[in-house]
């Protein structure tokens, strides 16, 4: 049986969506975040050394990271990848590596320079710690993320999905990231294309059924 080790509000919750599409039997552990750090609780380092989520065990098997886990479940089921050797299924792994690989690192750096002036420090530090996250925004961080969301945008005016016609895991994989921008307000007016693909996982069955086995997922919590 497959056990998702799952995480309040994580990446995690791309996994529970997975198993949905795909129809497989499993059963979630549930883990909440320390209410202080908001980091993953110590019980699940006896699960993986790193404490993180997601991991999930099957037939005694340890498998983490998100794009592991989805190729690991999309051979498993035989479904949501396109048949191994064909230009679709190159295109399929660039863009399940893409999510985490390319869209989540500046995410991750605004993520850190939007908190680092918020965080305890010397009175007479901080406004050199303001100024440091403010121009690294401004010259770095935010250029990125708007240079992958123009990317993203382009490519999705070709098809419905990231691959083509159809709904694979590379699309999964890129769902976090999208999400986490929309919740930031980092999506914009222009990027109609990001927002219909966003809208049209929203709408789908299996998604929500995810939702509602998962739990509190507040990074919907959209300012778009």
């Amino acid at each position: 049986m497959i056990i998702v080790h799952h995480l309040e509000n994580s990446r995690s919750q791309r996994i529970l969506w997975m198993l949905e599409e795909l129809g497989l039997d499993y059963e979630i552990k549930h883990y909440k975040r320390d209410p202080e750090t908001m980091l993953a609780p110590p019980e699940l380092k006896a699960v993986h050394p790193l404490g993180k989520s997601p991991v999930i065990t099957d037939d005694g098997k340890v498998i983490a990271e998100t794009g592991a886990i989805i190729e690991y479940l999309s051979e498993k089921a035989s479904k949501l990848a396109p048949e191994a050797g064909t230009d679709e299924y190159l295109r399929y792994r660039y863009w399940l590596h893409f999510g985490e690989g390319s869209a989540m690192t500046p995410l991750l750096l605004k993520l850190v320079f939007d908190i680092l002036p918020t965080k305890p420090m010397p009175f007479f530090v901080r406004p050199i710690a303001k100024g440091i996250s403010k121009e690294a925004l401004k010259n770095f961080v935010t250029p990125q993320i708007d240079a992958h969301l123009d990317y993203l945008e382009t490519e999705l005016g070709k098809n419905d999905w990231f691959v083509g016609d159809d709904l694979t895991g590379a699309d999964i994989m890129l769902s976090f990231p999208l999400e986490a921008l929309t919740g930031r307000g980092g999506l914009g007016k222009k990027r109609k294309n990001l927002k219909a693909f966003l809208k049209r996982i929203h709408g789908r069955d299996a998604y929500k059924r995810a939702l509602e086995k998962g739990g509190e997922y507040s990074i919907l919590d959209s300012k778009d």
